[in-house]
Parts: structure tokens; sequence; C-alpha cells
């Protein structure tokens, strides 16, 4: 499954352990959630980067105290028209804080990406490469925006406020 990390076609460095495998002795893994909860601890003081696949009917707040540890949590849309996971990376960037890869998986849709990186996503698992590189090229789109959300960007008001306060400062 390609991958677009950042806004670029990008390899995988995490290897998707599935239910009951065996894991790798050291390497980044992407366990799922029942997994990585049995035992959080041990899989965290394994070799390696460690990541969670989390669906979006379960509650952020079992995985909340271990997000400064995972180096990634990848959210699951089972159905376009699900957007449960929009919520969850909204309030695991705004409220929690983390700053680790967010990563979208499941039904990823080319006109979802844009909303998807202002909920706070940067990285996209995508079924086909002709996604990967429109993902890819949307991302360099779009530059400004209106409302707030959890990607960082400075929305149009406060660019036009930057700007204003410049030009008053140079004078």
């Amino acid at each position: 499954m390609p991958l677009v990390k950042d806004g670029k076609i990008a390899a995988d460095l995490f290897v998707h352990v599935p239910e009951g495998a065996e894991l790798p002795g050291d390497g980044a893994i992407l366990v799922p959630a029942a997994r990585f909860l049995e035992d959080p601890e041990a899989l965290l003081k394994r070799a390696g980067k460690v990541g969670v696949i989390w669906p979006n009917n379960r509650d952020l707040d079992d995985l909340v105290p271990y997000l400064d540890r995972l180096a990634a949590v990848a959210l699951v849309f089972p159905i376009f028209r699900d957007g449960r996971a929009y919520s969850q990376a909204r309030l695991l960037r705004e409220r929690h804080g983390y700053d680790g890869e967010l990563r979208a998986t499941g039904q990823v849709l080319r006109d979802q990406f844009v909303f998807m990186l202002r909920a706070g996503f940067d990285t996209f698992e995508v079924r086909k490469d002709s996604d990967a590189e429109a993902f890819a090229s949307t991302a360099k789109r779009y530059s400004v925006f209106y409302q707030p959300t959890g990607d960082g960007r400075l929305t149009a008001l406060h660019r036009r406020m930057q700007l204003r306060h410049s030009e008053s400062a140079g004078q």
C-alpha cells in the first residue's frame, strides 16, 4: 500500500504486525490497539519505534498515557462516511499535544485529503499509486485557510494581521 508522508510519497518504515503474529526483534512496528493494550510497557521497552492502530470507535483516554512514547498513531477510517477519526486526530493534536506521526488508514480518499491534513494527519496509507501521486500534489495546492485547526497553519485572518503589523512597523 503506498504511503504519503509530509506531502511526499515515502517508504513505510513501520511493519504492520497483525493480531497474534510474532513481533520482529527490532525495527519499527505498528500493532493493533487490543494487542498494544494487553502489555503496553513491554512493547514500549523493545528496540525500535512503536506505533498503534487505533480504531475510531475506541476511547482515546486509553491511549493518552502512552502518547509521549509512541512514534505513530494510525487512526482508522472504516468507511468514507465515518468521520470519527477526524475528531480523534484533532483531539490528539490540540488537546493532548501529540506531535508524533498521525496516520490515516482505511478508506483514505482523494477528495478528503485536505480535510485530513487540516485535522492534523501528516501520513496517509492510500490504496493506489495514482492516489499517492494525487495526494502529494494536493498538499501543495492549498496554502491559506479561513478556519483554525490542528495542523498549526495560520488562518487567513492571522496572515492579514501579521502583514498589517509588519507594514505599520516598517513606516
